[in-house]
């Protein structure tokens, strides 16, 4: 059975490897004319100086939190960690280098062939390695931890807490390491989509407000000293920000099934269900091996797409057949997996001891419920985000009212936009239950992300397309080349947005799991796993850990209004003090308006990005383990209200915006007071889809797994139990 741990490598390396050949096609592409080329250049050269600069400072926090984790915990998790940041910052810097390099030659291939299914392609190639590399060097990751860790080390057979650790605790050495890995992708995840977030939206923010509406100048004219650094943050936010992010959530859901299958061990022995060891190792490989068939599936959707001779002028269509490729695969591939892992596993024995309602199927139909339910969040997002349904176009419409209404349209579609999904997500859970108990919750969380290369490819093509657009209107190419970058960026919008929501619903399932590890990690195993909601700490911990994502958000959102406030002013001087840049005699300087989303980024990026560490610790140590439990259910649950609002209010006022610039409401196209409320709707909802939207779902996980972590340590040493108070 252990020889099917050697399908993880496979599919890992295969992965990279298709990865490596879709960028080596994409480079061997013509870049254009001098003037494109230099564009292209300074966008890669700010992309690359902004990562290098971030990286720096978080590599720096990874080794602080690991040398913490190795004293508190054990050598091991430290270890993990700091090879999960290293895979995790691995997809970022592979996929953004991709990145940088495609936008350039999807703009020439629009420049050449005029044709938008052509266009595509070059765009998806690019994007693939963002994808893929997201999948492959999450999975090598585990693989190692598994290979190295788990087998040669023998932790995967200790079942019990049988290490001691430097300050006496006795801890299970298999499931903290494997904690550590994930905490490891999930810090690079904070800092990555905190610190690109900032920096995005603050260019974005100062481009548009000055240059647009103010000057009246196109999106991404040259005359504007912004939009090379608006360009610079769509890689960094949207591509190496969005790999790391979906790569935490990847790992999160993976782990939380195999943490979860080693407590329901312990469990199962102390209540006598008759849970084998050859079942839990069937438990843990599970997982494994279903995400792994879920790349492979991905490799074979994103080749489909790249390997069709012609696309049609439907750019979104093509997208989604490569994703329903990849989905469908995992779901047949899947049941394959499931009947070879349980298939010959007494019925009896499943049901009493993991709840498996339906036999060997019942792993297989909780990952499809994930799959499914993924799918249909998507299904959600587009239909409120897409320009092609009714309320997108009914916020557009708003426009022509002015920016109060356009604003108060938009907040009205966010909030109604979050009933379905969480329907959708409730539902999820109540039938993964049912089907596999609290086992199936957690593989409903990994089958939702288990074809996440795919959707990585979907999401991260939107950012390269607009890079093109960009490029197009900087080197002053034909008005058609920008109409077909612009058809590809409007689609982009819509699939960033699915892709949101694939996110914070497996944050929300994978965090539920981890809930479950964490009471199983300071509770006996005879007594029933209950977090009492009205008991008064776990109460105050769900009131309190209810408004800790309305602060964390809002101090996102003023962080990116200080950086913009800075680039603002800066565009409005350079506009000011050099007259011959609007005119075309004068060059802007775009050197000082990269810097300053630079500066502003790092700056404003610390707080909220230690926030989801200290405050779980920090509570833990003085209130306790149930304190912390209601933190988690309380951050939870209002992070995913905040997060869904957030993406698709964002994602609908920017394509209500397109929807005008493609002149869809005769006599309000661009330039008109229509558009320029617009363009101030979408200012607002930058932060939110970009920023607070992407981010809040890596806070509720990495909370999680930050309290999954450290709860064996406060469970037992806490200032209430110090003073022998007991509430």
């Amino acid at each position: 059975m252990d020889i099917l741990y050697l399908l993880v490598l496979f599919a890992a390396l295969l992965a990279l490897y298709f990865a490596m050949m879709n960028y080596r096609t994409m480079k061997r592409m013509e870049e254009g004319n001098e003037k494109m080329r230099e564009i292209a250049s300074a966008i890669r050269v700010g992309a690359n100086a902004f990562m290098h600069y971030e990286y720096k400072i978080m590599y720096l926090t990874v080794v602080i939190v690991a040398a913490v984790l190795a004293v508190l915990t054990t050598w091991h998790a430290a270890a993990a960690l700091v090879l999960g940041a290293i895979m995790s910052g691995l997809a970022g810097l592979v996929g953004m280098k991709a990145a940088t390099y495609a936008n350039v030659r999807v703009t020439r291939q629009a420049e050449q062939t005029r044709s938008i299914g052509e266009t595509v392609k070059v765009a998806f190639r690019g994007s693939s390695v963002m994808g893929l590399s997201v999948g492959g060097f999450a999975l090598l990751g585990l693989f190692i931890v598994y290979a190295v860790f788990g087998l040669l080390m023998g932790q995967a057979v200790e079942t019990g807490a049988t290490y001691i650790n430097l300050i006496g605790l006795a801890i299970n050495p298999f499931t903290m390491t494997l904690s550590g890995y994930a905490l490891g992708c999930s810090l690079v995840a904070m800092f990555n989509r905190v610190g690109g977030g900032i920096y995005t939206k603050a260019a974005d923010m100062g481009a548009d407000l000055v240059g647009k509406t103010e000057a009246h100048i196109p999106e991404d004219d040259p005359r504007n000293p912004a939009t090379i650094a608006d360009n610079v943050g769509d890689n960094v936010g949207d591509v190496a920000g969005l790999g790391s992010d979906l790569l935490e959530s990847y790992i999160g859901s993976v782990a939380s099934g195999i943490i979860l299958a080693y407590h329901m061990f312990s469990k199962s022995a102390a209540e006598g269900t008759g849970m084998t060891a050859d079942l839990l190792n069937r438990l843990v490989l599970f997982p494994m091996i279903f995400v792994s068939i879920g790349l492979i599936a991905c490799v074979v959707g994103i080749a489909s797409l790249l390997m069709r001779v012609k696309l049609s002028d439907n750019p979104h269509h093509d997208l989604n057949a490569s994703t329903y490729v990849a989905a469908g695969g995992t779901i047949l591939a899947g049941f394959v997996v499931s009947w070879a892992m349980f298939g010959g596993v007494e019925l009896k024995l499943l049901q009493t001891s993991l709840g498996f309602g339906l036999g060997f199927v019942s792993p297989w139909i909780a990952s499809t419920i994930g799959v499914l339910a993924g799918v249909l969040i998507g299904m959600v997002a587009e239909y409120y985000t897409s320009a092609d349904y009714g309320p997108t176009k009914a916020l557009a419409q708003a426009s022509l009212e002015g920016p109060a209404l356009t604003i108060t349209q938009g907040l009205a579609l966010g909030m109604k936009s979050t009933m379905a999904p969480c329907v959708i997500l409730g539902l999820g859970i109540i039938f993964s239950y049912y089907v596999a108990g609290m086992y199936g919750v957690a593989m409903a969380a990994m089958g939702m992300l288990s074809f996440v290369s795919a959707t990585v490819t979907v999401d991260s093509y939107g950012p390269i397309a607009d890079n093109a657009g960009g490029i197009a209107e900087m080197a002053g190419l034909d008005p058609e080349v920008r109409r077909i970058t612009d058809t590809l960026d409007s689609v982009g919008n819509t699939t960033a947005a699915i892709g949101k929501g694939f996110a914070i619903g497996s944050g929300a399932l994978a965090a539920l799991a981890l809930m479950i590890s964490y009471l199983y990690s300071f509770n006996d195993f005879n007594t029933p796993l209950i977090l009492n909601i009205i008991q008064p700490m776990t109460l105050a911990g769900a009131v309190i850990g209810g408004a800790l994502p309305f602060l964390f958000s809002g101090i996102l959102i003023e962080a990116v209004a200080k950086a913009a406030r800075l680039m603002v002013e800066e565009v409005r001087r350079q506009f000011r003090e050099i007259p011959g840049i609007l005119t075309g005699e004068d060059k802007p300087d775009y050197k000082t308006c990269i810097e300053i989303s630079s500066k502003g980024a790092i700056s404003e990026m610390k707080i909220p990005s230690l926030l989801a560490i200290l405050v779980p610790v920090a509570c833990g140590f003085v209130l306790g383990p149930h304190f912390v439990g209601g933190l988690i259910i309380g951050s939870t649950v209002c992070a995913i209200m905040i997060a869904i609002f957030s993406g698709n209010a964002g994602g609908a006022w920017d394509n209500g915006k397109k929807f005008l610039e493609s002149g869809a409401i005769k006599g309000h196209g661009k330039g008109t007071a229509a558009h320029d409320a617009a363009i101030i709707g979408d200012t607002v909802g930058d932060p939110l889809k970009d920023t607070v939207g992407p981010c809040l779902d890596i806070f509720i996980k990495m909370m999680a797994t930050v309290s999954l972590v450290t709860v064996a340590v406060f469970a037992r040493h806490n200032l209430l139990s110090l003073l022998g108070i007991h509430l």
